[in-house]
């Protein structure tokens, strides 16, 4: 089923858009300016029972969107099938996931770096991180919230993410606490920047009640030097700022949609977690 309408996609002008409307996960196009220009890029929201009634949802905001609900869609045709897991276990939370940057040679690298580093496999990297985030805070968050029916507070708004979008989902949580208390970085890229993302952290204003959910898979330690310790860094940084941690290393977990789909009852359940 397909629909048409009208948004302003950067905040000022109005743009034509196609929604794709597959069971309850809708699909529109829009451009992500401050990176990309008027290049189209794919929105997937997913929306829970109740949505077309009057019940309201915290959201989950996600990174490479691609890859989160259709192994159709996904780069290497596995996705993490998070549609599914949603319907199956009746949980009351819209998702907001956007496809990433596929410009050659590191398009996805650029958007989803908060630094610029040279690497000897990628060579040099422009860090556009901050760009990308001022999109998503300040052109698709309002833009979300007006139209679907969100609870728009800080106390339910998330961000998550695998590989560097675990990086930027970390960068989320520290730069932008104001707008996300809470955060799932699953095998995060922290090898990034030498370890800038431990400063980042030590100099965050991270508010009341700030959750993160992060793992690495024990197999993917050896993919960069000095993982363990990039890792345990970056753990340690959050525990002293005193944000609620949840910390795992997943047995023989690999860097791979099929190992992140895995870890979806966790993350999930730290996300969610309550206690009065």
């Amino acid at each position: 089923m397909a629909m048409y309408g009208r948004i302003g996609a950067d905040g000022d002008t109005p743009s034509l858009f196609r929604i794709q409307v597959t069971e309850l996960i809708e699909k529109w196009k829009t451009p992500v300016w401050q990176v990309t220009g008027r290049q189209p890029r794919t929105v997937y929201v997913y929306l829970p029972d109740g949505a077309d009634e009057d019940e309201r949802f915290p959201v989950l905001y996600m990174f490479d969107g691609h890859n989160v609900f259709f192994d159709e869609d996904a780069t290497y045709g596995k996705s993490w099938g998070l549609g599914d897991y949603l319907d199956e276990h009746g949980v009351p939370l819209m998702v907001v996931a956007v496809d990433c940057n596929h410009r050659p040679p590191n398009g996805r690298l650029s958007e989803y770096s908060p630094y610029t580093f040279t690497d000897s496999h990628f060579g040099h990297v422009v860090g556009r991180g901050k760009k990308y985030m001022t999109w998503l805070t300040e052109t698709l968050k309002p833009m979300i919230d007006s139209r679907y029916p969100t609870l728009p507070e800080r106390e339910t708004t998330f961000i998550a993410g695998s590989s560097m979008g675990g990086l930027m989902s970390l960068y989320a949580i520290s730069e932008y606490n104001h707008i996300f208390s809470r955060a799932a970085a699953l095998s995060p890229s922290v090898w990034v920047g030498e370890g800038r993302m431990v400063d980042t952290i030590r100099k965050a204003d991270f508010g009341e009640g700030t959750v993160v959910y992060m793992d690495y898979g024990s197999r993917e330690m050896e993919n960069h030097s000095q993982m363990l310790q990039r890792y345990m860094q970056t753990a340690n940084a959050l525990l002293l700022r005193g944000v609620f941690l949840t910390s795992r290393i997943v047995p023989n977990g690999d860097h791979c949609e099929a190992c992140w789909q895995e870890q979806i009852p966790f993350f999930l359940n730290t996300l969610l977690y309550e206690r009065a």
